[in-house]
């Protein structure tokens, strides 16, 4: 499993104009951040840990959440002027949490 992650890690990077959008799915929560890979920076990130995106939620652990953090990365992103990334789901199945969050950020208007 940890070479698979290294065989994609060297794969997909981040750069300025199009930045990394990283995906991490626990069993409660999930995370997102836009990483820059070259300056090594996280630009924004949000996760269902958020207060004010947590009282908006009945759960944190479903696709309905995952819709909720991926419409509010989208618009953190667009008003920073990030309008392409590349999509990093960290060797996990298309399918899911992992698919809701991405057409939510999709529907908002970031290009994969």
């Amino acid at each position: 499993m940890i070479k698979n992650k290294n065989k994609m890690r060297r794969k997909i990077r981040g750069t300025k104009n199009r930045p990394r959008l990283c995906v991490f799915r626990s069993n409660k929560h999930i995370y997102v951040q836009i990483i820059d890979d070259t300056n090594k920076k996280i630009i924004t990130s949000s996760s269902t840990l958020e207060k004010s995106i947590k009282q908006n939620m009945e759960a944190t652990s479903n696709s309905n959440a995952a819709c909720i953090i991926g419409k509010n990365i989208a618009q953190k992103s667009k008003a920073l002027g990030i309008k392409e990334v590349v999509f990093d789901r960290q060797n996990r199945i298309y399918h899911g949490r992992i698919q809701a969050l991405a057409e939510a950020v999709r529907k908002e208007g970031i290009k994969f």
